[in-house]
C-alpha cells in the first residue's frame, strides 16, 4: 500500500494553516539567527534577516501565483495570511511595550515629546522632497509617499483617507519597509555614537526613528532591556503620524503644491 506523503502534507497544512504559519515563521527565525551569527558575525540583526527572507518569499509567492497576498496566495501557506492580518499585527506592536516602567517613561519629559514631532515632520519633509524630485507633483501622491516614509502603517492610512491610488499606496508601504529594515541594521552600529545606553535615550531614539518594528529589532540587537522604552514611544509615533499626515501635513503640502 502506497502512502501519499504529498497529499498528507497538503492536508496537514491546509487544515492547520495558522499553526503551520507559526511553524514556518519559527523556522525562518531560527535560520535567520544562524545567518546573523555565522555569516554576518552579529553585525546584522537576525530580525532584519528574517524580514528580508520574508520579503523574498512574498515576492516568489506573488510572482508564482499572480496574486496580491504574497506567500499566502499559495494554498499550502494560506495560514500566513491570517497570522499577518491586522489583529495579530496590532497585538504584536502593542506587546512590544510590555515591561516598560512608567517611572522611566516620565523621565523622557519634553525631549521625548519633541522627538515625536521632530521625527514625524522631519521624515515627512525629506520624503516629500524626494517624491517631488522623482516626478510626483500631486499633493495626494506626495503626502501619501511621505507618510509611508514616516512608517509603513501611516502610509496606507493616509492614502486611504486622501483617496490615493493603489500604486501610490504600495509605494508608500515600500518606503516604510525600507526605512524599517535600515533602522534594524544601522541601530546596533550607531548605538555607541548615539549614546543608546539608557531608557531615556532609547525613548528619544524611538521618537526620532518611529518605526516600531525597526526600533524594537535594532534595540534588541543592542540591549534587550531598552526594547520596551524605544518601542512604546515609536508606537505613539505611529499614532501621531496617522493623525498629522492626512490632516495638518497634507494641508500644508497642498498649500505649497497647489
Amino acid at each position: 500500500m502506497e502512502v501519499d506523503i504529498v497529499g498528507i502534507v497538503q492536508s496537514l497544512f491546509s487544515k492547520n494553516g495558522l499553526v503551520m504559519a507559526f511553524m514556518i515563521v519559527g523556522v525562518i527565525l531560527w535560520g535567520s539567527g544562524l545567518i546573523s551569527k555565522y555569516l554576518t558575525k552579529g553585525r546584522i540583526a537576525s530580525s532584519a534577516m528574517a524580514i528580508l527572507i520574508g520579503l523574498i518569499l512574498a515576492f516568489i509567492g506573488g510572482a508564482t501565483t499572480g496574486g496580491s497576498k504574497g506567500l499566502a496566495d499559495v494554498s499550502l501557506f494560506s495560514g500566513i495570511g491570517i497570522m499577518g492580518g491586522a489583529m495579530l499585527r496590532d497585538y504584536a506592536i502593542i506587546s512590544t511595550a510590555f515591561g516598560a516602567k512608567l517611572s522611566e517613561l516620565t523621565k523622557a519629559g519634553l525631549a521625548g515629546l519633541l522627538s515625536l514631532f521632530i521625527g514625524i515632520v522631519g521624515c515627512y519633509i525629506v520624503a516629500a522632497v524626494i517624491a517631488y524630485m522623482f516626478g510626483y507633483h500631486s499633493a495626494v501622491d506626495v503626502a501619501t509617499i511621505a507618510a509611508g516614509a514616516v512608517t509603513f502603517i501611516v502610509g496606507p492610512v493616509t492614502g486611504a483617507a486622501l483617496g490615493a491610488s493603489s500604486d501610490i499606496m504600495a509605494l508608500s508601504i515600500a518606503a516604510g519597509v525600507v526605512k524599517s529594515v535600515l533602522v534594524m541594521i544601522l541601530t546596533p552600529l550607531l548605538a555607541k555614537p548615539f549614546g543608546l545606553r539608557n531608557p531615556q535615550a532609547a525613548m528619544v531614539y524611538g521618537g526620532l526613528m518611529g518605526t516600531t518594528s525597526g526600533v524594537a529589532a535594532g534595540l534588541a540587537a543592542t540591549d534587550t532591556r531598552l526594547v520596551p522604552y524605544g518601542a512604546v514611544v515609536a508606537t505613539f509615533y505611529t499614532g501621531f503620524g496617522c493623525l498629522l499626515c492626512p490632516s495638518v501635513l497634507f494641508l500644508i503640502t497642498k498649500a505649497i503644491l497647489g
